[in-house]
């Protein structure tokens, strides 16, 4: 489920270009210093680019050396750009510990979740989108801080036979995109991957469901397709789930329900083949029957 997330839209008095991993576009553009500034950091950012270069590869510790603010994230900045998504983070990381009242520090933070996410630790993504928050809730990049949060949780989506916590996560996470910015193209975004969310967690009840009506634990499936019919109306199961409810209602012995469940089948979803079975169903196991 690739998602493509670009880096937050920051904006600073400078631009340098960017090449994001994993073949994605950027629209970022970097304010560093003043050109008398950027000079000195640009020689600085020589240095540490050299010692780097020597025996630098992605996953290695990046080693403390106190630098000035702009060669740091400049270097965090170059790494990113090359691919080397975990020294990048790491490498935002230290601007912060080390410049942690500069105006980078807040900048850095949110390219370290965005780094994070890249290199598919998402974990670290969502703790360091999460902190950015607690820290600056009315930053104008807090948008793009909770979708990074949502998006993280919905990269970890698992198949429907696996527990789906981490969906129910995504779901959640999605949800309060919209709710807080319902304008934006995160919110956009959003209700699109709700939509498959609901359908992922709709399959995994469809499956429980059915392991049940094959145990014999009737009742305990009529649950499971009750709650796809009401919590997942919307999704591409309700018309199987509405034609497995017509199957428990009859072992279950009120075949007045398989009628109505039929009914509601036939109105909603006509000429469907979960519709043509349901109706063949209860012709041969509830024939003048009356729906309750």
């Amino acid at each position: 489920m690739a998602a493509a997330l670009e880096p937050p839209h920051l904006h600073f008095p400078f631009t340098l270009p960017l090449v994001i991993p994993r073949g994605m576009q950027s629209k970022l553009t970097i304010r560093l210093a003043p050109r008398s500034v950027l000079g000195a950091a640009l020689a600085a950012f020589t240095l540490a680019s050299l010692s780097a270069c020597a025996g630098g590869t992605e996953g290695k510790d990046v080693a403390y050396v106190a630098r000035d603010v702009e060669s740091l994230y400049a270097e965090a900045q170059r790494r990113l750009n090359r691919g080397n998504t975990l020294q990048a983070a790491a490498l935002f990381d230290e601007v912060e510990r080390q410049h942690p009242y500069s105006p980078w520090a807040r900048r850095a933070q949110l390219m370290s979740a965005f780094s994070y996410y890249t290199a598919r630790d998402y974990n670290k993504a969502i703790q360091n989108a999460q902190r950015f928050l607690s820290i600056h809730p009315g930053n104008k990049d807090a948008p793009y801080a909770y979708y990074l949060i949502a998006l993280s949780y919905y990269e970890q989506i698992s198949d429907v036979n696996r527990d789906q916590k981490i969906t129910e996560q995504a779901q959640t996470a999605l949800r309060e995109v919209n709710r807080r910015f319902p304008q934006t193209e995160y919110a956009a975004d959003a209700r699109l991957k709700l939509d498959l969310v609901a359908d992922h967690l709709a399959g995994k009840e469809m499956e429980i469901g059915r392991h049940y009506q094959r145990m014999g634990l009737w009742l305990a499936a009529d649950m499971r397709f009750r709650n796809v019919v009401e919590k997942f109306d919307t999704t591409s199961h309700t018309p199987e789930a509405l034609y497995r409810l017509c199957e428990s209602s009859l072992a279950l012995g009120v075949p007045q329900e398989a009628v109505k469940y039929a009914a509601v089948l036939g109105a909603n979803y006509p000429g469907n083949e979960w519709y043509e079975r349901a109706f063949k169903l209860v012709n041969r196991h509830a024939e003048g029957v009356t729906a309750s």
